[in-house]
């Protein structure tokens, strides 16, 4: 079932401003259990850019400047504590990604905005200001398709049902194994590396700073989903396929770094983002040594990123559809919950990153209008109140 994995709208319009300070404070939605039965708290939150079209990923360095995303647009954004923003990348054309700083270094991904992503580099911009190619992502996944070693897809259903699918229809054969993609979502650049979340090989790899790539870690189809005789109707399944387990692909769409060193990934689950299967989006943690996998969170609906403090291991993650009416919020997970004990509401966010004891996200970011999506999306600067919430952060 080749459902729609990622957001492949293309639009090649752009208007970005930085707006003056915009103060807002909103409550947090949590269970009284989870604070000791104490009034939600609040956050103010600071518009520090605005206009933004598709901001879908974010770093903020150790000056405190923000770096984002206009993804569909191709541009990267800098935007300072203070002054105007500026224009550091186009990609004339091509989406541009998966920003990341270390130093005075800025790293983002360029890609081809066609089906597969037939194009896709890494890019470094250093204090001399142009930017340079450190590695070909398109040539590697070519080259070596970390998820060829996953089935995806039926994985139980009988011969005689699996032949009645069209290997050349809409939804492909009962099972497949990865295909040639590649996505660069996010990244995270450290001493060693720049580690990368590719929603479209879905792993995890890294780019040696002198351009070597290696793979980190294969993320592992998703739990199966029941077919049932509404959902074969929908699909187009044959009547054979209803109750059986369906695995979807898994969508890595952010990568940090935690406490011990551990990598933390949000992911996308494949074939409807929304709750129309459940709120089935995940938080993965990595072991970045030996490509170990395991599951830290669930129930997340639209998880496009996260954000971890490596002090105390508490993580907030983005769900662009996340909340009540589906609109979008910011959860938040304890080290020992394995789900998420707080949320405030956000619209549309995409990106999110701690800086200190602030955080950073983009909201507004994937708006649709008649025409696709808004160029709306803001970065936001957003401080938490009360101790409760501070405690988070360490």
């Amino acid at each position: 079932m080749h459902l729609t994995k990622e957001y492949r709208v293309k639009s090649t319009t752009l208007s970005a401003t930085v707006c003056a300070a915009v103060i807002a404070t909103v409550a947090i939605a949590a269970p009284a259990s989870a604070h000791g039965g104490k009034p939600p708290v609040s956050i103010s939150e600071r518009v520090i850019a605005d206009g933004l079209l598709s901001p879908l990923s974010l770093d903020v360095d150790h000056r405190g400047n923000a770096y984002v995303t206009q993804n569909f647009s191709g541009v990267l954004t800098k935007v300072p504590p203070r002054g105007s923003s500026t224009t550091i990348a186009s990609g004339n054309g091509d989406e541009i990604g998966a920003v990341s700083t270390r130093g005075d270094t800025v790293y983002y991904v360029q890609a081809s905005q066609d089906e597969a992503h037939s194009r896709a580099t890494l890019m470094r911009i250093t204090k001399r200001g142009a930017p340079t190619a450190v590695a070909d992502l398109r040539a590697f996944e070519d080259r070596v398709n970390p998820d060829g070693v996953n089935t995806y897809g039926f994985t139980d259903l009988p011969e005689s049902c699996a032949s009645q699918f069209d290997p050349n229809g809409p939804f492909g054969a009962a099972s497949y194994t990865g295909i040639l993609d590649t996505h660069a979502y996010a990244s995270l650049a450290l001493k060693d590396g720049v580690y990368i979340a590719d929603a479209g090989m879905n792993a995890i790899i890294k780019v040696g700073h002198k351009g070597r790539i290696s793979t980190v870690a294969v993320l592992p189809p998703m739990p199966p989903i029941t077919i049932s005789a509404e959902l074969a109707e929908q699909a187009g399944f044959p009547e054979c396929a209803v109750g059986y387990g369906y695995r979807f692909e898994p969508v890595p769409t952010d990568v940090e770094v935690g406490p011990g060193g551990w990598l933390y990934v949000t992911a996308l689950p494949g074939g409807p983002e929304d709750a129309s299967l459940g709120m089935r989006g995940m938080v993965y943690k990595v072991n970045p040594w030996n490509g170990k996998v395991v599951t830290h969170a669930t129930g997340f609906v639209g998880a496009t990123g996260l954000a971890v403090s490596q002090k105390t291991g508490v993580v907030f993650v983005a769900e662009m559809f996340g909340g009540p009416d589906g609109t979008g919020q910011v959860s938040v997970v304890l080290p020992w919950s394995k789900q998420a004990v707080a949320s405030f509401p956000v619209t549309s966010p995409a990106a999110i990153e701690l800086s200190g004891r602030s955080i950073y996200l983009t909201k507004d970011a994937f708006v649709m209008g008649a025409e696709g999506p808004q160029a709306i999306g803001k970065v936001v600067k957003v401080s938490l109140k009360g101790k409760w919430m501070k405690s988070y952060l360490g």
